[in-house]
């Protein structure tokens, strides 16, 4: 056994509709960046109120944001949305996020939506989680700025 740095370890999560080479491709890039792997594959056994997204990453996220570029996570995103045009036997996505980044300790998860401008990685990378605690965490276009989404809408004031 050495002494150092444990490897930190992402378990991506694919839908069941994504293909098998584009899953194993972007398995690779989490490898060729530093991190150990599990993947799996989600059945379509889901509620009709949940996020429908393509794959899931399961990782220590501050580790993972402050240790790549923005070129890095730029790279990566960019994968990523290949899974939203290329459903396997053409599906498509039909509409699905592409790409969510869940924190493995707090879970906390980042919804990266398929038409992110490229400000908002760039954003992402330099993003204190520490001050979100409730999420998902979503892209605001009009405040260009990331934030939380409430998990239900405001009630009317009366």
């Amino acid at each position: 056994m050495t002494m150092g740095n444990p490897v930190p370890h992402a378990e991506l999560i694919f839908d069941y509709s994504v293909d098998t080479d584009l899953a194993a491709g972007l398995e690779a890039e989490f490898r060729r960046i530093g991190f150990a792997t599990e993947r799996r594959t989600r059945h379509a056994h889901r509620g009709p109120d949940e996020i429908t997204w393509l794959m899931l990453a399961a990782l220590p996220l501050h580790a993972f944001l402050s240790s790549i570029s923005s070129e890095v996570a730029g790279d990566l995103y960019a994968k990523a949305k290949t899974l939203a045009t290329a459903g396997k036997k053409g599906a498509g996505s039909n509409g699905r996020v592409p790409l969510i980044l869940q924190d493995a300790e707090s879970g906390l998860k980042v919804i990266l939506e398929a038409d992110l401008p490229p400000e908002a990685i760039s954003q992402l990378i330099g993003l204190e989680l520490g001050a979100h605690e409730t999420g998902p965490l979503r892209y605001d276009r009009a405040g260009q700025r990331w934030r939380p989404e409430p998990d239900e809408p405001d009630e009317p004031e009366h």
